[in-house]
């Protein structure tokens, strides 16, 4: 049968049997029962850029002795050029629509739906073990189930920034080395995750130096990482009996067709991956195969080899049991949702039947990929019938959309990091725009968030100001742009600007919710409350957390503890929400209570920054140092401006004052506009005799920050010191109504008051004190007040 022809049989066999039809191995291809398997991804590489697939630009020695060892497949492709969807169908067997992951953002793995092959070993009698280098793959997206081990601790140092959000391969291979060694000398499973060279490209030496392309330098970074690997596996003495794939998820666009990165559009840049296996022994080593294969194939492949009964039903096929030249029936099925959830554009999906691949869009193209590798002659004219075959075809898999569920900020913050735009809602609309005619809007997006988060924020305002022109229904701009001037000290511009995308997109509960979370920093918490209302559908673990933080503003601690616990009972896992429910408990004059909830968020393993920063402050104000230091350890190459300060203050406490000031000024490098960082100092300042610099430093610092109990505390001494009793006065009383429970703030109160003359108000506090202190300190204010109550009744003024 032709590639480029189809009978109406083998149309009927693509709906029945999903892929296949093709010829097999007389013999079904068998392994030893105990065979350990690995499969190595090394996220965006294209097959074109190795040696081994005819690259000339890069050198990569450890997968060239690999595939020597091992079967090529020259054509093997994802089903979504995305990391979380792609490794969904690497590891579950199916497409998309049967495991349900369409995207990066918003949903996750479902085993109840599709069993996951780490399941499937496991029941088998094989230890499992997996580490993986990105956020993208963390637990929470459920890719985890199965595992014995799980190394994903990518979130424990950092937060904002790279760093926070992917670790080098180096890292992910030295955290999975003990449980590999452990398990070396029983069947296992081990799936090893590098993120070596998803960009932003930023080669390690010597590649950085060697490679004038940043790409091909993260290439040979991870053919160093994957060489480290595989000879761990041959000291171990298993590599040669193993059953070793490598592979990756998906490639990345390079400037073609526009596309810089991947997700957006379906073209052989993105869908080609490498696929190399190893069988035991090194069977068959050095053979290549030109037939199109699939990473849905890899399930199978292993289920098969291993007499694993239970998965007849996947869609895929045994790489090693097909036939090695068929490549008339299979049909490869590939699609992207991306655009339609981040941008309003139309979503893709495109087949590749041998050597032809069509892509349905709002303007389809074919391409015959012998002739045209680089896909620049469309044929849709010239082949009308292949192309009405291609959209009969295409029919018969399932392309419904289910709305993502909803992806709370700091998730977003860290995959936008990585260049995945945030936004993720799903439009109604069919008559949608093409991406390719879209695609330098993606660019502009990308280099305008880049701009944003390297701090250059009148930049981005006027990129996202410039993409707004003519794209209004970017909701991602619209969040981006107020957030941009947020971070220049314009609320009110954020303001206008939520409320015109609001226009652009009526009812959109993302822009809600960013409307809503700029109405609560502005201590608007009507206008706060009433947004976030509108936001419970979108994302209602954060709106009802929000809610939560307004009630608790408004001192109404039983709608606040409620509106907490709504959003736990929601994401149980969720940090903020703990926050606020500690918070309440301290309110309320509980701290025991909250104690117990921040422990218990650290004892169940929410790796949280801002949990154990809590903590540390609980345990400082209870006099318990050490804890404090305990909770904090391993934190200590952090990039978050809060947790450097708070290195700063355990420094402070125990008077390493020139460590204290470092860590403190290291925050102010972070984030010159921290406010804590500022007041921080200014205390150091103080403790060191220069009051008007911690006047100074206060002063800007509670600008920034004016919740900080602990700034105008230290604002009020300063002004008490210096003569000025209003002044004090003034930042006690903003003290006291942060923390109603610091019961000392009323004597001072009521020293400053009569420093300023006002007597009956200095007696009022000093009764107020007496009446929740004893002893000595009680009677000292009684004492105090009666005398201020005489100078008033001096005075002739009577008591006010």
């Amino acid at each position: 049968m032709e590639a480029k022809t189809w009978s109406a049989w083998s149309l009927v066999c693509v709906v029945l049997a999903g892929f296949g039809c093709g010829r097999h191995a007389e013999a079904p291809f068998r392994i030893e029962p105990e065979t350990p398997i690995v499969i190595i991804s090394i996220d965006t590489l294209r097959s074109d850029r190795l040696p081994a697939y005819g690259h000339g630009g890069v050198e990569t020695p450890a997968i060239d002795r690999f595939r020597s060892h091992g079967i090529l497949f020259e054509r093997a492709y994802t089903h979504v050029p995305l990391t979380l969807p792609a490794h969904a169908s690497l590891l579950t067997g199916t497409l998309p629509a049967d495991h349900g992951v369409r995207d990066n953002l918003g949903y996750t793995v479902d085993a109840g739906r599709a069993m996951l092959l780490q399941q499937r070993l496991s029941e088998a009698g094989y230890a499992t073990g997996a580490a993986v280098s990105a956020f993208v793959l963390r637990r929470a997206t459920g890719i985890a189930e199965g595992f014995d081990v799980f190394q994903d601790e990518i979130e424990v140092t950092t937060s904002m920034g790279l760093q926070g959000i992917q670790r080098s391969g180096d890292q992910t291979l030295e955290s999975i080395r003990p449980w590999l060694r452990s398990a070396a000398a029983r069947p296992f499973f081990l799936f090893f995750h590098i993120f070596e060279p998803h960009s932003p490209y930023d080669p390690p030496e010597p590649f950085a130096s060697r490679y004038d392309d940043a790409y091909d330098g993260e290439v040979a970074a991870a053919d160093a990482i994957v060489g480290d690997l595989l000879e761990e596996l041959r000291s171990l003495g298993v590599y040669d009996r193993a059953m070793v794939f490598l592979l990756s998820d998906h490639g990345e666009g390079l400037g073609e067709h526009g596309e810089d990165e991947h997700g957006l559009l379906l073209y052989r840049t993105t869908l080609q991956v490498p696929l190399m296996v190893k069988l035991p022994n090194s069977e068959r080593a050095g053979d290549t195969v030109a037939r199109p294969v699939q990473l849905i194939d890899v399930y199978p492949t292993i289920t098969s080899a291993l007499r694993i009964t239970g998965d007849e039903g996947l869609p895929g096929s045994s790489l090693i049991d097909a036939g090695d030249t068929d490549v008339g029936d299979r049909r490869i099925y590939s699609e992207t949702f991306f655009p339609r959830l981040h941008c309003g554009w139309s979503d893709l999906a495109s087949l590749i039947v041998g050597s032809n691949h069509y892509i349905d869009s709002p303007d389809p193209e074919l391409f015959d990929l012998d002739s045209d590798p680089g896909e620049l002659e469309n044929l849709v004219t010239d082949r009308a019938t292949l192309v009405e075959e291609f959209t009969e075809t295409l029919a018969g898999f399932d392309r419904t959309l289910v709305a993502p569920g909803a992806t709370d900020a700091e998730t977003r913050r860290r995959l936008e990091a990585l260049g995945y735009l945030g936004g993720a809602s799903v439009s109604d609309d069919e008559d949608l725009p093409d991406p390719k005619t879209r695609v330098h809007v993606m660019r502009e997006l990308r280099l305008a968030y880049r701009a944003m988060s390297g701090g250059d924020y009148d930049s981005a305002e006027m990129a996202f100001l410039e993409i707004l022109e003519d794209n209004q229904g970017l909701e991602d701009a619209w969040e981006y742009l107020a957030r941009a001037q947020r971070e220049m000290g314009r609320p009110d511009r954020a303001v206008e600007t939520l409320a015109r995308g609001l226009e652009a997109n009526p009812g959109s509960p993302r822009l809600s919710m960013g409307a809503a979370t700029q109405f609560f920093e502005m201590g608007r918490l009507d206008d706060a409350a009433a947004h976030a209302d509108l936001a419970l559908t979108h994302d209602p673990a954060a709106a009802h957390e929000l809610l939560a933080r307004i009630a608790l503003a408004r001192r109404d601690l039983e709608t606040a503890e409620a509106e907490a616990r709504e959003a736990m009972s929601i994401e149980e896992r969720r940090a903020g929400p703990r926050m606020v429910l500690a918070d309440v408990h301290f309110a309320a004059g509980r701290p025991l209570e909250a104690l117990k909830v921040l422990e218990a968020a650290v004892e169940e393993g929410i790796r949280d920054e801002a949990i154990r920063i809590r903590l540390a402050q609980v345990y400082i104000a209870a006099g318990q140092i050490d804890r404090a230091v305990g909770v904090m350890s391993g934190l200590e190459e952090s990039s978050k401006p809060e947790t450097m300060v708070m290195f700063g203050r355990l420094a402070g406490i125990g008077q390493q004052w020139s460590d204290a000031r470092r860590w403190f000024e290291r925050a102010l490098q972070a984030d010159p506009s921290n406010g804590e960082a500022k007041i921080n100092l200014g205390v150091l300042a103080a403790v060191e005799g220069r009051l008007a610099e911690a006047r100074h430093l206060l002063e800007e610092g509670l600008r920034a920050d004016p919740g900080s109990f602990e700034g105008w505390n230290a604002l009020g001494m300063i002004r008490a010191r210096s003569g000025d009793a209003d002044g004090a006065v003034d930042a006690w009383t903003r003290a006291l109504e942060i923390n109603p429970q610091s019961h000392d703030l009323l004597f001072n109160l009521g020293l400053a008051h009569a420093e300023a003359g006002r007597f009956a108000r200095a007696a009022e506090y000093m009764e107020s004190f007496a009446e929740v202190s004893d002893g000595e300190a009680r009677e000292r204010a009684l004492g105090l007040a009666e005398q201020y109550r005489q100078r008033v009744r001096g005075f002739g003024l009577g008591i006010r």
